[in-house]
């Protein structure tokens, strides 16, 4: 294997270009967009495949002049920024935007959605390299996310582009530095090589190892952007489960006119999960999950049998167009009342559903409180809400509340005003509170009870009634503490990732105590407190709530669906 391959040193004849990446890569006032251009063969692909590895070793360092060691330093040195590969030949916008949100840690539907996401939220830093932007499906989209991204100003790209295409137009317009390759032909390619047309080539990345067929050469050797063939039924749950998923992805956006049954629909509802590196079986668990009731009624017993290895089944799920049960709207909170779920969402009733079908249970509760960013019940049948400014409102329930429940929400309720809280939980004789400070309070009869547990904002918090009640909070940090009011803090965290707890529930099941949460990368866990036994979820679209149902079932909330999921019975023996 060569050098170049291992990263140690670039292709011969490419050192100069290869000292501009890194110039580049290590200068802060440099574009956070650089080209790399040049003509078919020039050898991009295999210089960008070099730049993607070079440094990574353990004890390299990124930085310096191609083939050179820094030598002298000392000290902390500041971690360096992952290079994240996205190929994009026969790539869609919408799967490119997937693979980079997925890859940085953040889930988006669409690539619009993606500019948002990272403009308003603190990811890792990052270095993009997109390889082949002229053999992409939709090379023009891609060019404009590519700009967009850069504009942000938060992570660096290098692009491949192909000189005279209308994309490397398009970003040649924009402010980037620019990496030239120069016009290399065909026959000069097989000169270096020693042979004649069809000999051996310089080895490199896709762009070099891929022929006419692939690459779509048209007019004096501009690319023609083209969607290979799936090569498979986009009707046959199955064939698509096993399928590319990009490929799939694609083949969905150019095809507007058929649904194929619904799951057009469903795949594009749950993509970002769907394109992720997993099982066929674990794909279709995705996809039923994400299926409409108007779907072919074929798919959902092939998808079935296809995912019966997973650790989950689907009890129901809900998607925005649903009509019989209809879908309850958009999820901001859930929370389990008795036999009852409670659904909240932008608008302001609470909608109680049947756990067991999603069906309405009675009629909805009138919020006072606008959109509901939490929602506690309470143990005498009233709802406590909290909405999007922190404030604390009650929806009374069947009966008169007991006069010492009054006074303790009353005095929550003033705290509140003062300090708006970010999070809600309540058991019985206690309301408990996060705040934007890393603090959790627990508002109790005999007073107040206090700990710091988080670094930066608590986001979710769930109390749970046992013989020795205790909380478990979650916050901005990306861990999930437990905590009895009263007692000193556990020093270890239940849980930590590196992603912001989005929601989470704490119940007693009849498997035991589990714990239920949401990650903002997308991912849900359930794990069960008195074991190390934990499964995991992705449905795709962001996760806004979840909830455990009496019988240890796992409720997902999302902005357009509504999913029910229970553990699959174990196997005897």
């Amino acid at each position: 294997m060569t050098g170049s391959v291992r990263g140690e040193r670039p292709a011969a004849g490419t050192e100069a270009q290869a000292a501009a990446l890194l110039g580049w890569l290590t200068d802060p006032d440099a574009p956070r967009l650089c080209l790399l251009t040049g003509g078919p063969r020039s050898g991009k692909s295999a210089l960008l495949t070099w730049f993607s590895i070079h440094g990574t070793r353990a004890g390299g360092r990124s930085g310096g002049r191609p083939g050179t060691r820094s030598a002298g330093r000392s000290g902390p040195r500041r971690k360096r920024a992952a290079r994240i590969l996205v190929p994009l030949a026969g790539q869609s916008a919408l799967g490119a935007a997937w693979t980079i949100a997925d890859r940085l840690g953040v889930v988006a539907r669409t690539p619009g959605e993606l500019i948002h996401v990272l403009a308003t939220t603190e990811v890792r830093r990052a270095t993009l390299l997109l390889p082949d932007l002229h053999a992409a499906a939709e090379p023009d989209a891609l060019a404009e996310l590519a700009a967009e991204l850069a504009d942000l100003g938060r992570i660096r790209l290098v692009v491949e582009t192909r000189t005279g295409t209308p994309s490397h137009t398009l970003l040649a317009a924009r402010r980037a530095m620019v990496v030239d390759l120069g016009e290399e032909t065909d026959e000069e390619t097989d000169k270096k090589s020693g042979g004649a047309a069809g000999g051996p080539q310089e080895p490199g990345g896709p762009e070099e190892s891929r022929g006419p067929a692939e690459g779509g050469e048209a007019g004096q050797g501009h690319p023609e952007p083209r969607v290979r063939p799936l090569g498979v039924d986009p009707a046959d749950p199955v064939a698509v489960c096993r399928a590319d998923p990009l490929r799939v992805t694609t083949a969905y956006v150019s095809d507007t006119e058929d649904d194929h049954g619904g799951l057009r629909a469903a795949w594009l509802r749950a993509g970002q999960s769907l394109c992720r590196d997993q099982k066929p079986s674990e794909r279709a668990l995705v996809l039923l999950a994400a299926l409409g009731d108007g779907a072919d009624p074929r798919l959902r017993p092939a998808l079935e049998e296809l995912a019966a290895d997973t650790p989950w089944r689907v009890r129901w799920t809900r998607v925005r167009g649903d009509l019989t049960p209809p879908w309850p709207g958009p999820v901001t909170a859930l929370a389990a009342l008795g036999d009852r779920l409670l659904v909240a969402g932008p608008t302001e009733p609470v909608r109680l559903l049947d756990p067991a079908d999603a069906t309405p249970a009675r009629e909805p509760l009138t919020s006072p409180a606008g959109r509901v960013k939490a929602l506690a019940p309470a143990p005498d049948g009233s709802v406590l809400l909290l909405d999007e400014r922190g404030r604390l409102h009650t929806v009374p329930g069947p009966a008169p509340r007991p006069p010492y429940l009054e006074r303790l929400t009353a005095a929550v309720t003033a705290t509140l005003t003062r300090h708006p809280g970010t999070a809600l939980a309540a058991i019985s004789g206690s309301v408990v509170v996060g705040d934007r400070l890393g603090s959790v309070h627990a508002f109790g009869l005999t007073g107040i009870h206090q700990a710091a547990l988080h670094s930066g904002r608590v986001t979710a918090v769930a109390a749970v009634e046992t013989p020795a009640p205790f909380l478990c909070s979650g916050g901005l940090d990306g861990t999930v503490r437990r905590w009895i009011p009263g007692r000193d803090p556990q020093p270890e965290p239940l849980a930590e990732r590196p992603a912001p707890v989005v929601a989470l529930d704490v119940a007693e099941t009849p498997q035991g105590p589990a714990l239920a949460i949401a990650w903002a990368d997308g991912l849900v866990e359930l794990r069960r407190l008195d074991t190390d036994d934990r499964l995991s979820f992705r449905p795709g679209p962001p996760v806004r709530a979840v909830t455990l149902t009496e019988d240890g079932g796992l409720v997902v909330g999302m902005d357009e669906a509504l999913v029910r999921l229970y553990r699959a019975p174990r196997e005897e023996g």
